[in-house]
């Protein structure tokens, strides 16, 4: 996978995995990482599909529609590219946190629902739920942030509050962040998401 690593200040620090929206690439989010922790590495990867020229992470059959059999394959993808990652560049594969925006916070909440041990947190802005009627891993010890908008188009408040109780149900930690917006990735909602990321790393 195209990508990006960048060595932290501090080694015991989280790696970041940046995962971009639609349409997005690897150098997209790299401003939120400097925003949340400046000192930890950096694993910022470009998504292998391509709609209509447009980077994604996995397909889709329509707005909000997944392909959901693509969407297993990519997120096995991911899973397997973090365990090579962390050994080819020597951080630590249990202490790695997603922060995901739109397609990327789907892949990264898709991670969460089918593999245990793939992220110690995640930071999710504006997630839907990648998949529904499965039972998800065991999250305990599990962190997770979401940001979403009260007049989010793609993702109405319901989701948001379905993905928080899927997690809880699974013992993630979870806190809901809502700002009055769209789906626009917003500077106050990535504040939030820094304090809540200190708060617990």
């Amino acid at each position: 996978m195209k990508h990006i690593f960048n060595k932290g200040k501090v080694p015991t620090k989280p790696t970041l995995l940046l995962l971009h929206g639609t349409g997005g690439n690897e150098l997209d989010l790299l401003p939120l990482a400097g925003m949340i922790d400046d000192e930890a590495s950096v694993l910022s990867v470009r998504g292998n599909v391509s709609e209509n020229g447009m980077p994604r992470f996995f397909r889709r059959l329509a707005e909000g529609v997944f392909d959901e059999q693509d969407l297993i394959f990519r997120t096995k993808e991911l899973n397997e590219f973090l365990d090579e990652s962390a050994k080819k560049y020597g951080f630590d594969r249990d202490n790695v946190i997603a922060v995901g925006y739109s397609n990327g916070a789907n892949i990264a909440a898709s991670l969460l629902f089918h593999y245990q041990n793939a992220l110690k947190g995640a930071i999710l802005h504006h997630p839907m739920v990648p998949k529904r009627g499965i039972d998800l891993p065991e999250l305990t010890g599990t962190s997770v942030f979401i940001a979403a908008g009260t007049n989010d188009p793609i993702c109405s408040p319901q989701e948001s509050e379905e993905l928080k109780s899927l997690l809880e149900k699974a013992n993630a930690d979870v806190e809901l962040h809502w700002e009055n917006r769209g789906h626009q990735l917003s500077r106050e909602e990535v504040e939030a998401a820094a304090k809540w990321y200190h708060e617990r790393f």
